[in-house]
């Protein structure tokens, strides 16, 4: 079975996938992992976060190319990198925010 004939026929999900996976591979390279914002929040919240939103106006370059670059499937590459970016940030959000709010310690000092 092709990879088309999974898809639909189409190619929509594998273009949902990859532009989903660019945004995570993105994040990833410009930043710790949501686990590193939530240990170290406390020294570095400002900087952890400055790299996550840097990297969330890349994904949204990319993305926005890839759906210009290919107009069949730009309402499904819109709809793979605006979902994995806005679940990708809710994560740091949240990592930031429990770390800051938790008594214990990081790993790094100041």
């Amino acid at each position: 079975m092709t990879t088309a004939r999974i898809a639909g026929g189409n190619g929509n999900g594998v273009a949902f996938i990859v532009s989903a996976g660019v945004v995570y591979e993105i994040i990833a390279a410009c930043c710790s992992s949501p686990q590193t914002t939530e240990i170290n929040a406390a020294t570095r919240a400002d900087t952890l976060m400055k790299w996550v939103n840097l990297g969330i106006v890349q994904s949204a370059l990319f993305i926005g190319v890839a759906a210009v670059i290919d107009p069949k499937r730009r309402a499904s590459i819109l709809a793979g990198g605006g979902s994995a970016g806005v679940l990708l940030y809710i994560q740091y959000i949240h990592a930031r925010n429990s770390g800051l709010s938790s008594a214990e310690p990081g790993t790094e000092d100041n």
